[in-house]
């Protein structure tokens, strides 16, 4: 309950007149089962004339104290000057510091903090929040201090040596470690913030059932035992065909005379993980090259790029990258266009995962193709009729029998 007082004067005390033109209110940031008491003894050190407190309706007002006869200076403080009645206050010890806040209260038991052992800031000696904030700073940074070393309890007197850190085993940190961006990696960077830079990609990927392309590699390569044909050179003859069917994502974009430029030729580059960083060899006339023939070649540029002994006419004038980043353990991605092609497919894991074939549930073989594409050069509907063909393929590998 909440009861108001207005400064009603008690039996034997000061009259009305006496009252002081202004009460103090005092806010309140939580009610416990003490906040009353507590409250009352403060408003008792206090001016004495309470406006709102916390109790029950039952108890009697509290009561002001009366003035010290002829002391006028005595008047000027709202404590110092008064003379508490017996049984109505307690006396406060001048080396208890006054908490009128609540919050202040809180905010020391909630941190640990003894009010006891603070010095306050506020007038009358009133402990403040900036005093009980600034002794839980001083206590978090006695926490910093490393492990080994005992932080201080008292102030260290001013004629007393500093402690000197125990020396760690592990050396010091001497900041960050700056590596020249050089070489290869000074390459990719530049091609890749190019293409973010400059073209308007978005991506757009699909769910796909690779056991049919599975069991075609296993039949390939039991035809040709000595022939090694790999789900790359798969892959690879897949996306040809598909950019003969939609050769908006064989092109590059000229910027300087604005105009499309749609290659008759794929060259079809396709990313190499080395010891010296990322490269994309390129294999040129793949709309040429057999599978089995794509296969080989994927190997012996594989192998150049590994030794670094690619030439680099090898390195540039793809017109379409494939990227299988399923070798890494991983499903899906976002990938960045190699700058200045239009479209790059990205190839995550093949995985046991469930699947519904003609109405029954299975477990088959699935991935996802991720495909990034130039919003310049196509709109969605390319780019999904292409994406859309080559999931058909790795489904259906008989497809490409159309375009023998």
């Amino acid at each position: 309950l909440i009861t108001v007082g207005a400064g009603v004067s008690a039996p034997g005390h000061a009259g009305p007149a006496e009252v002081p033109d202004t009460a103090e209110v005092r806010d309140t940031a939580e009610i416990r089962d003490t906040a009353a008491e507590r409250y009352r003894e403060e408003e008792r050190a206090g001016s004495g004339n309470v406006l709102i407190g916390y109790g029950t309706g039952h108890e009697p007002a509290p009561r002001r104290r009366r003035r010290r006869a002829g002391s006028a200076a005595a008047s000027a403080g709202p404590v110092a000057g008064t003379a508490p009645v017996a049984g109505t206050a307690p006396v406060i010890e001048p080396h208890s510091p006054r908490v009128i806040s609540p919050l202040v209260r809180r905010m020391a038991r909630d941190h640990g903090i003894d009010l006891t052992t603070l010095a306050p800031s506020g007038p009358a000696g009133v402990v403040l929040r900036q005093d009980v904030e600034q002794a839980v700073a001083r206590v978090a940074r006695q926490a910093e201090v490393p492990s080994g070393t005992q932080p201080a309890t008292d102030p260290v007197p001013a004629s007393r040596p500093e402690r000197t850190p125990p020396t760690r085993s592990e050396p010091a940190s001497d900041g960050p470690v700056r590596i020249p961006l050089r070489g290869v990696r000074k390459a990719v960077a530049d091609k890749l913030s190019r293409s973010r830079t400059e073209i308007p990609d978005a991506t757009t990927w699909v769910d796909v059932d690779a056991t049919g392309l599975l069991r075609a590699k296993k039949a390939l390569e039991a035809a040709e035992p000595g022939r090694r044909v790999g789900l790359l050179a798969l892959f690879a003859r897949i996306c040809v065909a598909g950019l003969r069917r939609f050769p908006e994502l064989n092109s590059s974009v000229d910027t300087e005379r604005r105009e499309i430029l749609r290659h008759d030729e794929v060259r079809l580059g396709f990313a190499a993980q080395t010891e010296r960083g990322l490269v994309v060899p390129v294999v040129r006339d793949a709309h040429r090259l057999t599978t089995v023939q794509l296969a080989a070649e994927l190997a012996r540029l594989t192998e150049l790029a590994r030794t670094g002994s690619l030439p680099p006419d090898r390195l540039t004038g793809g017109t379409f990258t494939l990227n299988n980043y399923g070798v890494f353990g991983v499903d899906g991605s976002t990938p960045i266009i190699n700058h200045p092609e239009a479209a790059l497919l990205g190839v995550g894991r093949i995985v046991d995962k469930p699947w519904v074939v003609d109405g029954a549930l299975t477990v088959r073989k699935v991935t996802q193709l991720s495909l990034s594409f130039d919003h310049r050069v196509c709109d969605g509907g390319v780019a999904g009729g292409f994406l859309r063909f080559v999931a058909d393929c790795v489904e259906r590998p008989a497809i490409l029998l159309a375009d023998v």
